[in-house]
C-alpha cells in the first residue's frame, strides 16, 4: 500500500536509525566502564560535548531497551554517635550561606564501607562551592586520629587564608577536644548540626551516597584494596564525573577556576 520510493526511504531512515542509537550504545558503554553508574542526563552532556547528538527523550527510550537505566540503590549504616560528653557547636548554615568562592565553607562526614575482612569508615571532607573532595581517609576504625587525618589532608591542600567554615554531624570524633584543636591552630569556624536530621549536612550526605552507588561498587577483599578503589574512585569523581549542580562542569574545574 505504499510506494517503490517510499518503501525503501523508510529502510534507509530505519538504517540510519539503528546505526545511530548503536554509536551511542557504544559510547554509553565506554563511559560506564569508568563511570558505572553515571545517569542518563548526564550521559547526555557527555555526548553533546563529543558532538554525538540525541534527544533526551530518546536517549532514554534507548538505555531502557537495552535495560541500561541506573536502578536506584538505598543502604543505611548509623557511623555517627552523639551521645557524648564534649562540647556541640551551633549550626551556623542553617538558614542558608551565600557561596561565593571554594574553601569558604567544607562539610565532612563519614560514610561506611564493607570488605570482605570486615568493616571499614571513610572520612570525607568536600567544599560546598565546587563539590570537590579536598580530604579523605579510610581506616578500619572510627577513631579520632583517623578521621582527623582527612582533616589535614584537606588542610595541607589550603590555598587561601580567608574565612573557613567547618560543618559536620555531632559525632563524637568532630566534637573532641583532639579535632577541634585543629580548628583553632587554623582558625577555622567549626558548624555543626543541631539534631538527628541528616539533611542538616545533606551535601555531604550526597558525596558519600555518589561514592558508594556510582563508583564502590565492588567489596573489596581487605583495606589496602579498598584504599586503592577509593583513590581511583575520588579521581574519577573529582576530574571526570560532570555535576549538574555545577551546569555539568567537573569539581576540579570550578575548584581550579579561583
Amino acid at each position: 500500500g505504499i510506494t517503490r520510493q517510499a518503501y525503501y526511504k523508510r529502510c534507509k531512515a530505519l538504517y540510519v536509525k539503528t546505526c545511530h542509537e548503536q554509536q551511542v550504545l557504544s559510547f554509553v558503554r565506554k563511559q560506564r566502564m569508568k563511570h558505572p553508574r553515571m545517569g542518563a542526563r548526564k550521559l547526555l552532556y557527555l555526548m553533546k560535548q563529543s558532538a554525538l547528538h540525541i534527544g533526551r527523550d530518546h536517549l532514554f527510550a534507548v538505555l531502557k531497551v537495552n535495560r541500561l537505566l541506573v536502578p536506584t540503590k538505598r543502604a543505611y549504616h548509623r557511623t555517627t554517635q552523639s551521645l557524648h560528653r564534649f562540647y556541640k557547636h551551633p549550626n551556623l548554615i542553617k538558614d542558608g550561606i551565600n557561596l561565593t568562592r571554594p574553601e569558604q565553607l567544607w562539610v565532612a562526614d563519614i560514610t561506611y564501607l564493607p570488605t570482605h575482612e570486615g568493616e571499614t569508615y571513610l572520612s570525607l571532607v568536600t567544599d560546598a562551592y565546587s563539590r570537590k573532595i579536598v580530604g579523605y581517609y579510610l581506616a578500619d576504625n572510627l577513631k579520632t586520629e583517623d578521621v582527623k587525618r582527612a582533616f589535614n589532608k584537606a588542610l595541607l591542600c589550603r590555598k587561601s587564608n580567608l574565612a573557613l567554615i567547618h560543618h559536620s554531624d555531632r559525632g563524637i570524633q568532630y566534637c573532641s577536644n583532639d579535632y577541634q584543636q585543629v580548628h583553632q591552630n587554623h582558625g577555622i569556624t567549626c558548624s555543626m548540626t543541631d539534631g538527628y536530621d541528616c539533611y542538616q549536612n545533606a551535601l555531604a550526605e550526597r558525596v558519600n551516597g555518589i561514592l558508594k552507588n556510582e563508583y564502590l561498587l565492588m567489596k573489596p577483599n581487605n583495606l589496602n584494596e579498598a584504599r586503592e578503589m577509593v583513590i581511583q574512585s575520588i579521581d574519577l569523581y573529582n576530574q571526570q564525573r560532570p555535576h549538574s549542580a555545577l551546569k555539568y562542569k567537573t569539581p576540579d574545574e570550578i575548584h581550579q577556576a579561583f
